[in-house]
This record gives structure tokens, sequence and C-alpha cells, in this order.
């Protein structure tokens, strides 16, 4: 082995990186942003309030759980609010006007508490149930008729998925919407890449297709593929196929069986306007790339973001105002919004939120095809 040789090989490499600008900030300045960026999230989030409303519950207990939720030493601001009504509390609690229902049945010693949310968000939630918790301690003198007696057990009731649902029963809609947007921004980036590259488009541009023409075609063309991909992974969470054993291989499953309260073709249908949107901003982003690397260098650029931003890992409206901003302008966040209502709480074409991100999703998809005609007209002008 030669020491010489070996030492060319690496200078050439770095004489290459040293050409690449963008390599260069790929390797330095995107994982600082990347970084600052969740730094940010992390400690500029807000803790935000929970909204508890109490029904059954005689004066002195809301004034007793009121007087714990004062105390200085919890976390988190919860606002109160007595009602009369059991399912009016839960009825709160479904349309978003309350994070926590405590509903109170019974007096004395059979006394009942029943504690509802939505179970749309099992992490969250399971921090909301623990404060609700600490001031139903707080408050036990006034809902224990004799001092020093055991709390009654406290059942768990929710609105949508089930109080044992998991992660991944409320995180599939994200999968579905992340991971096809992901993976589709890859496979169309370097492939219209490829098709510049070849010269492909340039003879395409010689003959009398307009540009507008060229982006749309290339974009219904790589839907097609993104359709399948979406059918494919739409399948593969909520279906789930029992595999025998076929002789030395033990029986497995194929498939997350995930259930979706909503149709699973409106979930597709949100699903594949996502990947759409995904297509067109690959052959946009595209034209301003010389190699396949420079495609892979807008991931942390351009998915990582809107995976912190758009609503992936925690709500939109815990984030600093500045970020919330941005996050309303992101794709994923209407497109992992639009999923959850369907997948999770039943929604369907007449829901307002489902109408209005599936529009956004929509207007992104032809904004990209708009704006990739005319950097097609920038690139080979």
């Amino acid at each position: 082995m030669s020491a010489r040789r070996v030492l060319a090989v690496a200078r050439r490499i770095a004489e290459g990186f040293r050409r690449d600008h963008r390599s260069l900030a790929l390797l330095f300045i995107a994982p600082l942003f990347v970084t600052a960026l969740l730094g940010w999230v992390l400690r500029g989030s807000v803790a935000g309030t929970i909204d508890l409303v109490v029904a059954g519950a005689p004066a002195a207990l809301v004034d007793a759980l009121e007087s714990a939720a004062a105390d200085p030493d919890l976390d988190v601001e919860v606002r109160i609010e007595a009602i009369d009504d059991a399912d009016g509390a839960r009825g709160a609690v479904r349309d978003g006007d309350a994070d926590v229902a405590l509903i109170v049945a019974g007096s004395g010693a059979n006394v009942g508490l029943t504690i509802v949310t939505q179970g749309a968000d099992p992490t969250t939630e399971g921090g909301q149930l623990g404060v609700v918790q600490a001031l139903i301690s707080g408050a036990a003198g006034a809902l224990l008729p004799i001092p020093g007696a055991r709390l009654p057990e406290i059942s768990r009731e929710t609105i949508y998925l089930s109080p044992d649902a998991d992660q991944l029963d409320a995180l599939a809609p994200v999968f579905l919407g992340i991971f096809a947007y992901f993976f589709v921004f890859i496979l169309t980036g370097i492939s219209f890449l490829r098709e510049r590259v070849g010269g492909t488009l340039e003879r395409l541009l010689a003959t009398p297709v307009t540009r507008a023409e060229i982006v749309l075609g290339y974009s219904i063309g790589f839907s097609f593929f993104a359709a399948i991909q979406v059918v494919v992974l739409t399948l593969f969470i909520l279906a789930r196929v029992e595999v025998p054993a076929l002789g030395p291989i033990p029986a497995f499953t194929i498939g997350l069986d995930v259930q979706t309260a909503g149709s699973p073709a409106i979930a597709f249908i949100v699903a594949l306007l996502m990947a759409i949107g995904a297509v067109n901003l690959g052959i946009f982003l595209s034209t301003y790339a010389r190699t396949e690397l420079q495609i892979v260098q807008f991931i942390p650029l351009v998915i990582l973001p809107q995976a912190l931003l758009g609503g992936v890992f925690w709500p939109v409206e815990r984030l600093p105002d500045v970020l919330q901003a941005i996050a309303h302008v992101l794709p994923v966040t209407y497109a992992v919004d639009a999923l959850r209502e369907v997948m999770i709480k039943g929604a369907d074409f007449g829901s307002s939120v489902v109408q209005l991100d599936l529009a956004v999703l929509a207007g992104i998809a032809i904004l990209f095809v708009v704006l990739g005609a005319g950097t097609i007209k920038r690139e080979v002008a």
C-alpha cells in the first residue's frame, strides 16, 4: 500500500469539498441551523394552560380545586370552570373548548370521579392527567367526608381514541403525512435533476411545448408513482396480514393495523395532495441543484424544519409566536392536522378544518407548479 497514493485520493476529496460550497454549508451551517431551531423550539415553547371543566361538583370542591391550582409550585396554569351537566363537560372537551373534564358523581363515601380527555394525543394528555390528579389530591379535604380517608378510584374516559391507546395510534397520521412527503420529495428531485442533466429537458424546450406544460406533465407523471407510494403506505399503516409459518420461517405479520375513526379514502386524498405538493416542490428545488448530493442537501433546510414546526412532535400552539407564524405556511402543518382530524376524530369532507387543510394543500401544489415553470425559464435562458 502506497501512502502517497492514499494521500492523493484524500487530497482529491478535500479539493472537491473546497470547490463545492454547498457541501461545505451542509457540513457546517446546516447542523447549526437545525440545532438552533430545535433549541429555539424547546426553550421557547409556551408551557400553555390547561382548561379544566368540572361537572357535578359541589362549590366547596370547586373552590378547593381553584386553591390547589393557585399553588406557585404548579408548573402550568390551570383555568377551572364549573358546569352542572356531565354531557356538557364531554361536549366542551370534544369541541376543543376545554382540555380536560372532571366529572363528579355521587357524594360522600360513594363519590365517583371520571377524568375525560380527547384521546387524540396520549403524550400531552398524560401530562394534563397528572396535573388534574395533583389538583384532586390537593382538594382532598373538600372531597372526602372523613379526614385521612382514601381518595376514590379515578376512572379515565376519552372522546376519540381508547384510554389504552399507545403512541402508534396517535402518530399514525404523522407517519402517513411526513413519510410520503419526504420520500416523494427525494424521488422527484433526483429524477427531475437527471432529466435536466441528461439533456432531456433542453430537448423538450426546443419543441413547441411550453414550460408550464412541461412542469405540469412532469408533475402528473411523478404524481402517478407518488399515488402508488401513498396507497402502499396507507395500506401498511391501516391493514394487518397474518403470514403463516413457511418451513423454517416462523409466522409473522405485515402491517401496523392502526384503526382509523374516519374514512381511509379521505385520509388517502389528504396524503395524496401532500405527496403532489412534494412532487412540485422537488421539481422546483431541483433546478437549483447540479448533483444528486445537492438534492440531499435540501433535506435539513426543507424537510427537517417542517418536521420540527409542523405539529409532528408537539402542538403548533406551543411554539413561540414567530415559529407559529412560520408553521402556518408549511404544508406539513396542514397535512398532519387534516390526517389527525380524519383518522383520530372521524372528520369527513363536511368538516371546516378538513376543507381548509385540503384547500391549502391544493393551493401549495399549484403554487409550486407556477414557481417551477418560472424557474425552468431562468435556468435555461
